[in-house]
């Protein structure tokens, strides 16, 4: 089955950069721009009227089947428990692969659309889509060879994550970021790993813990150049989205600053 064609906010004036953002399990792009955009600043506007030159492109999973709530339903890959990610992580595979795939050809478009500056590029996600976006920065080293403008995660976790430590914790002595790759799959060093990355979640967060992105903290830390944390209290949804205004503010702040600079 196709995935559905991503919803696009257009830039006003020149385009200078572009953010690819990834919703959550049972949502989809359109649902999660609307949502997105709700959102504003302490200066109470939104991230589009902030950054009116940037595109902003939303990303629609395809329906699959969930083997906890057992039906069909717009999912990234099937992930069976998020109490314990460890369980049953065999049912992730699949969904996986065919969701990296699709980013990743998407990330290639608009690099190229940007005349191949892959600087001005951010990808990002929220809870299912931070997983994705992180598992595709891990699997982009035959697409991207330069960073990316940034990546953002927020009340997400990464997926295999207690492989990934196990890698790190093996591999203190020798180079953490290949065996990280290792684990992907991978056979090599890309610089997409000097991309900044901005991670925030929910103390609160009723829906997917808050050591959950904790862990993917510590893991990123020893694979990445730069990874910034931010932790909240009452967020919207139980807990579960990116707290406004001040979180709203860091990501501002993250993309505005390295938009200059790149």
């Amino acid at each position: 089955m196709e995935f559905p064609a991503p919803h696009i906010h257009p830039h006003k004036g020149i385009h200078t950069h572009t953010a690819i953002l990834l919703h959550g399990r049972g949502s989809d792009g359109p649902e999660f721009a609307e949502d997105f955009f709700s959102s504003v600043t302490s200066k109470n506007k939104n991230m589009a009227a902030c950054l009116p030159n940037w595109r902003w492109v939303f990303p629609s999973s395809r329906d699959r089947w969930t083997t906890a709530f057992q039906e069909e339903m717009s999912a990234w890959f099937d992930a069976y428990s998020l109490s314990n990610i460890e369980e049953r992580q065999d049912l992730q595979v699949e969904g996986l692969r065919e969701s990296v795939l699709h980013i990743l050809a998407i990330l290639e478009s608009e690099i190229h659309l940007l005349d191949g500056r892959a600087s001005h590029v951010y990808l990002g996600g929220i809870s299912q889509g931070m997983a994705t976006a992180l598992s595709t920065v891990f699997c982009a080293r035959d697409i991207i060879n330069q960073p990316l403008g940034g990546i953002l995660g927020f009340c997400g976790w990464l997926p295999f994550a207690d492989k990934a430590e196990g890698l790190i914790q093996r591999s203190k002595a020798t180079n953490t970021c290949r065996a990280l790759s290792q684990m992907q799959r991978l056979d090599g060093v890309s610089s997409v790993f000097s991309t900044p990355v901005l991670l925030g979640h929910g103390t609160d967060d009723a829906w997917v813990p808050v050591e959950l992105g904790r862990q993917s903290l510590r893991i990123l830390r020893e694979v990445m150049e730069h990874v910034e944390w931010k932790e909240f209290t009452g967020a919207e949804g139980e807990g579960h989205w990116i707290k406004e205004p001040e979180g709203f503010d860091y990501i501002l702040e993250f993309l505005g600053a390295r938009s200059i600079e790149s």
